[in-house]
């Protein structure tokens, strides 16, 4: 199972990228997350269906401080990950 993830709403500067990765280790999901430069978020989630929704229903709401406007949600087409880590990527 993959997804693609596009957040959007108040989600640069306010620690969502570190939230994110840090909610999706402790899932055990594989995958990356970045900031876009038009202000949303981007992340791609590797890993067992029930992670998987559990990190989509987080981003939802993300860390305290942000505030999620709306998650677009859309398979992956990247290939997984060849290790079982989660990365933060530079914006993109």
């Amino acid at each position: 199972m993959a997804k693609r993830l596009m957040i959007e709403g108040l989600v640069q500067g306010v620690g969502y990228r570190y939230a994110f990765a840090e909610r999706a280790t402790a899932l055990g999901l594989a995958g990356w997350v970045r900031n876009r430069s038009n202000g949303a978020v981007e992340a791609s989630i590797h890993g067992p269906a029930d992670a998987e929704q559990a990190i989509i229903d987080w981003s939802h709401r993300g860390p305290g401080a942000a505030r999620v406007s709306r998650v677009l949600v859309q398979e992956e087409t990247e290939p997984a990950p060849s290790a079982a880590t989660f990365d933060i990527r530079p914006t993109a």
